[in-house]
């Protein structure tokens, strides 16, 4: 086995395969029904019997409002650190290399300038706090790994904010989104893009950040989502829409380590352009 993808039927697992499918490669792709990545004696088992070269480890507990109270805090915690552990040790014992997303929730968003890898997590939920937790377990246990923070994520293989904002415009002819969180957009198709690009150049291990460029608030994002439609936006404040999870209010994070590879980062409104046009091909 040259490539094994854990979490291969979640949003950015989907979006990995079809990448790896248009490149003609070969790879595994596990969910919890093959793998269960909290059992540490069957992901053992699994990796000394198949052997990956690489692994993205793209398996998640990503309900960030759940994760707060039970029993989405004891699966947030049980699927990313005890997960993410038992598959950084198990990567490591057959010198694979292992690729990890992490989020800029592991910042406490009060940067007003932008985060670098060097500047300190200090999380402030539980889905945050668990994905450095899991970040600190790959750079314990692994030997060759790459860590890679990324943000506010969409893709067509998944729920998220675009895809809500589209079907709340079907029946709303007008919305109130947030406009005091600040952060960058990200394509799935963009980060699989770089978690290949990092295993193919042999870029430097360690961690990595990776958005879309430029930066916006969730009100601006919904605005651009929706600027071709009837629906319109208005700003509110976080406090006027109260969520179980605290939200970094400011989570941008610096890109230049990723552009300094060569890996070209298009604009998040290029790739909310390019992600438009895929879903509106497709049939109703």
């Amino acid at each position: 086995m040259e490539i094994l993808i854990t979490g291969a039927n979640g949003q950015l697992g989907t979006e990995l395969r079809h990448l790896l499918d248009e490149r003609g490669l070969a790879y595994t792709g596990t969910d919890t029904q093959e793998l269960d990545i909290t059992d540490a004696v069957a992901v053992d088992d699994y990796f000394v019997t198949n052997q990956p070269k690489v692994v993205y480890h793209c398996a998640a507990y990503t309900a960030v409002d759940a994760a707060e109270e039970e029993p989405g805090k004891s699966i947030n915690e049980k699927v990313n650190v005890v997960g993410t552990t038992n598959i950084a040790k198990a990567a490591a014992k057959i010198g694979a290399t292992l690729i990890y997303i992490s989020t800029d929730y592991v910042f406490d968003g009060t940067n007003q300038g932008m985060y670098t890898e060097a500047d300190e997590a200090a999380p402030k939920n539980e889905y945050g706090r668990t994905k450095y937790l899991g970040e600190q377990a790959v750079a314990k246990y692994a030997d060759k790994y790459y860590i890679i923070r990324t943000s506010w994520v969409f893709g067509q293989y998944g729920h998220n904010f675009i895809y809500t904002m589209l079907k709340l415009a079907e029946t709303h002819d007008h919305l109130t989104v947030v406009n005091d969180q600040f952060g960058r957009p990200t394509w799935t198709r963009t980060l699989a893009e770089f978690m290949t690009f990092a295993v193919e150049k042999k870029l430097a291990y360690g961690l990595y950040q990776l958005s879309n460029e430029n930066s916006c608030s969730w009100y601006e994002f919904a605005e651009e989502i929706l600027k071709d439609t009837d629906t319109t936006v208005a700003p509110v404040t976080s406090e006027e829409y109260p969520q179980k999870a605290f939200r970094p209010r400011h989570s941008i994070m610096d890109l230049s380590k990723v552009e300094a590879t060569g890996f070209k980062v298009i604009t998040w409104q290029e790739a909310l352009a390019k992600f438009q046009a895929i879903i509106a091909d497709q049939p109703k």
